[in-house]
C-alpha cells in the first residue's frame, strides 16, 4: 500500500488541474499520473466511469469528481481551510466553485473545441499526451479521431452556431470583471485561495493554453492570466478578507452570476423536470438555447441546500441585491 495519493489526470483536464492544484495548496503528499495507454490497467482499478481526475487513496480507494475529491479530503486534512470561516463568505465560495466547474467550463469547452484552430490545436496536444513517444503518423491519426470525436460533443454545453457570439460575450464580461477583483488581490478571498478559486481559476487557465482564449486573455486580462498560473502552486499568503473590503468588486460578480449561470441553470433543472429535449431561456435579453445537462441540475439542488442551511442576514441581502436570491430560492423575511 503506497503512502502517496495518486491522480490519473491530463494536462488538458481543467478538473484534473484543480483538483492537483489542490493537494499542492495542502501540501499533500501525492504523484500525478498523466493518464495513457501505459497505466490504463491500473487505472481502471479505481475508475467506475471513464474520467479524469481519478484519485486513487492510500488506501487503494479509487475517486471520482473533482468537487467531492476536495470536500472528502478537506474533511481529512482541513489546514490550512479553504473555506473562509465567515458564513456568508463561506456560501459565496462554494457559489463561485460551482460557477467554475458549470459555466466556466462552458466557456472554455466551446472556445476550445469551436474553432478550427483551437480544435486542431487541442486535438494535437491530446494525441501527443496521450502517445508521449509516438510518431508523427501515429500521432498524427490520433488527433484527427480526436478531433472528430470531440467537435462533434459541442452540445453538450450547449455550443453552437446560434449561442457562439453569445458565449464569446459572456467570456469577455467575465474576464473584464474578474480584471477588476484581481487587480490588487492574489485570490478571490484574499491572500490564500478559496474553494472558489479552484472551480473557476482551472477553466480559465485550460481557456489560456488554446490559441483564441489565450489571445483574448493574454489582451485584456493580465491579472486573471496572473491569477490562473498562480493557482497551478497555490499559498496560504494571509488571510481571507471580509465582505466590506471584498464587496466594492466582488459585487459585480456576483450580479454577473445572477444575470447568466443562476437562470440559465434554474433553466436546465426545470427543462430536466419536464422531459424537455431543449431549453431557452433568456439571459439578460438575449435568448439562449441548448439541450439540458443532467449533473448541473444535482449540484444545483446541492447548491441550494447549501443556502438554506446559512441563517445569516447579510447572506440574504447581498444575494438579493445581486439578482441571486430568486434562483437560490432565497426567501427574505
Amino acid at each position: 500500500m503506497s503512502e502517496l495519493y495518486r491522480i490519473f489526470g491530463s494536462e488538458m483536464s481543467p478538473y484534473s488541474v484543480k483538483v492537483r492544484s489542490y493537494f499542492r495548496y495542502k501540501a499533500i503528499p501525492h504523484v500525478w499520473i498523466a493518464r495513457g495507454p501505459q497505466n490504463e490497467e491500473d487505472y481502471k482499478r479505481f475508475a467506475k466511469l471513464p474520467i479524469v481526475p481519478t484519485v486513487a487513496t492510500p488506501a487503494d480507494e479509487g475517486l471520482q469528481d473533482s468537487t467531492p475529491i476536495l470536500e472528502r479530503v478537506e474533511a481529512e486534512v482541513p489546514e490550512p481551510s479553504i473555506h473562509p470561516a465567515d458564513p456568508v463568505l463561506n456560501f459565496l465560495s462554494a457559489l463561485f466553485e460551482e460557477f467554475g466547474d458549470e459555466w466556466g467550463n462552458k466557456l472554455m469547452f466551446h472556445h476550445r473545441w469551436y474553432d478550427e484552430i483551437d480544435a486542431r490545436a487541442s486535438a494535437q496536444t491530446l494525441a501527443r499526451l496521450s502517445m508521449p513517444r509516438g510518431d508523427d503518423a501515429a500521432v498524427a491519426e490520433r488527433a484527427a479521431m480526436v478531433f472528430a470525436r470531440m467537435t462533434g460533443r459541442g452540445h453538450f454545453v450547449g455550443s453552437s452556431p446560434a449561442t457562439a457570439p453569445l458565449i464569446r460575450d459572456y467570456l469577455n464580461e467575465l474576464l473584464d470583471l474578474l480584471e477588476i477583483h484581481l487587480a490588487d488581490r492574489a485570490y478571490l478571498f484574499g491572500d490564500r485561495p478559496a474553494f472558489g478559486d479552484f472551480g473557476l481559476a482551472a477553466q480559465l487557465y485550460e481557456a489560456s493554453v488554446d490559441p483564441t482564449c489565450g489571445g483574448i486573455i493574454r489582451a485584456r486580462a493580465s491579472k486573471v492570466l496572473d491569477w490562473c498560473y498562480r493557482m497551478n502552486e497555490p499559498r496560504n499568503d494571509g488571510p481571507f478578507e471580509t465582505w466590506e473590503s471584498l464587496a466594492p468588486t466582488m459585487t459585480p460578480l456576483l450580479a454577473y452570476l445572477g444575470r447568466y449561470f443562476l437562470p440559465w441553470t434554474d433553466a436546465n433543472s426545470r427543462a430536466l423536470q419536464t422531459g424537455a429535449a431543449e431549453f431557452t431561456v433568456d439571459l439578460a435579453g438575449r435568448a439562449y438555447t441548448q439541450p439540458p445537462q443532467k449533473y448541473h441540475a444535482k449540484s444545483l439542488a446541492a447548491l441550494r441546500a447549501r443556502c438554506a442551511g446559512v441563517s445569516d442576514t447579510r447572506l440574504t441581502s447581498i444575494l438579493t441585491d445581486t439578482g441571486c436570491a430568486r434562483w437560490l430560492e432565497v426567501v427574505s423575511s
